[in-house]
């Protein structure tokens, strides 16, 4: 490769990794075409004026932004906390829907702790502080736990596909033991198929209006092969988020015609098993929309950047900063959701908050009590009439 190229590229990369007022005013003066030997016009380089907007811009994002950053932390650090003490600490909150709760829980913690806070540091600062191995896992880490909220939640879908569609014959297959095997299989695939990145990612220094800057940015793709930035950020709106949201619709799809069109198998089951079905449903379906519309425009605007077809102007990089600040809020308001649309969530988060030696509620300890006759039951009865745990 010529050395031209590089410095091109690399010129490139700069100002893709450059913050987000400087990329958004040398957006203007690059897409206006202005003449800067005049130096009458505010948006040059060389222009003192527009030296003085970028740095105040600078002021301002540093400041609002990782505030927002710090709320998100705050919010989604004991949100999460309390949602993972409350399904470990409690065996009658282990059921297959809540250990799917806990691993997205987890994702989530991981996220909040190891991504949104250094995120809020590229944002305030001009410089990357933390070194090149934390760069690395940084990023590694984003990309992983993105992945795997996303998968997760088309693990939750399929239990609650099999309870609804499937409901008599999926009882030998939706248990504790098979959802903590997928959820093993699931970390672990995702925490092995993004090493790659550890390679990939380091620390770019470079010069901007004579200071010394650093950022945590993927080398390989911003200097030595674009075209490959290109594919990766595809792949990863397809895998990270188009195919199995696809997959999460076509089995609500499929949910929703069996319950419009068809006897749902397990007819004969008790109007309370049937209405914690539908609860638990519906707490999972606005997971899902939650999820998707939260990572929708910062997905979209990702993709389009790699392809030149996002303008970089001073609305539309407000736009971005938006997309990325929602985008990191769905990491904190999934046990808000838990506790207003699961009777059993907010029981449980009460009585651990209010440090309650009380036993459970009346109707949480019919269902239970439910489960056990059932379990005992079933070697002398149809089924068909059997309430499991995992429908509570």
């Amino acid at each position: 490769m010529a050395a031209a190229d590089v410095e091109e590229k690399l010129e490139v990369a700069v100002i893709e990794c450059s913050t987000p007022a400087a990329r958004a005013l040398n957006g203007i003066a690059h897409t206006n075409g202005l003449n800067c030997t005049a130096g009458l016009n505010p948006f040059c380089p060389n222009n003192t004026g527009y030296i003085e907007a970028e740095l105040e811009a600078e002021r301002i994002i540093s400041i609002v932004v990782p505030t927002i950053f710090g709320v998100i932390v705050l919010l989604g650090l004991l949100g999460n906390l309390l949602v993972i003490v409350v399904v470990m600490a409690d065996k009658h909150m282990r059921n297959t829907t809540n250990i799917l709760i806990l691993s997205l829980a987890v994702a989530d913690l991981l996220f909040i702790v190891f991504c949104v806070p250094f995120t809020a540091v590229q944002y305030a600062r001009s410089v990357w502080p933390f070194g090149s191995v934390w760069c690395k896992m940084v990023q590694y880490l984003i990309f992983v736990t993105a992945y795997l909220s996303v998968y997760t939640l088309v693990l939750m879908s399929l239990d609650r596909y099999l309870a609804v569609v499937h409901a008599i014959r999926s009882m030998s297959i939706r248990n504790e033991r098979n959802t903590w095997m997928a959820v093993t299989v699931t970390w672990t695939v995702f925490f092995v198929v993004n090493v790659p990145l550890l390679l990939q990612y380091d620390v770019l220094h470079y010069t901007h209006f004579g200071q010394n800057r650093s950022t945590c940015i993927n080398i390989e793709h911003a200097v030595s092969d674009p075209n490959a930035g290109k594919v990766f950020q595809v792949c990863f709106l397809a895998f990270g988020y188009v195919i199995p949201l696809g997959v999460v619709c076509v089995m609500y799809g499929l949910m929703l015609k069996r319950l419009l069109y068809g006897v749902v198998p397990g007819g004969n089951q008790s109007q309370e098993s049937i209405r914690a079905k539908k609860r638990v449903t519906r707490m999972v379906i606005v997971v899902v929309i939650i999820f998707a519309v939260c990572w929708l425009p910062i997905q979209v605007i990702l993709v389009l950047q790699k392809f030149d077809l996002y303008p970089t102007t001073p609305p539309l990089i407000a736009v971005q900063i938006a997309s990325n600040v929602f985008a990191y809020t769905n990491s904190c308001v999934n046990p808000f959701l838990y506790a207003f649309l699961s009777d059993n969530f907010r029981r449980s988060f009460q009585k651990f908050l209010c440090c309650s030696t009380q036993p459970s509620s009346r109707r949480m300890d019919y269902e239970r009590t439910n489960i056990r006759y059932s379990e005992k039951d079933t070697k002398t009865t149809n089924n068909s009439s059997r309430v499991t745990k995992n429908d509570v």
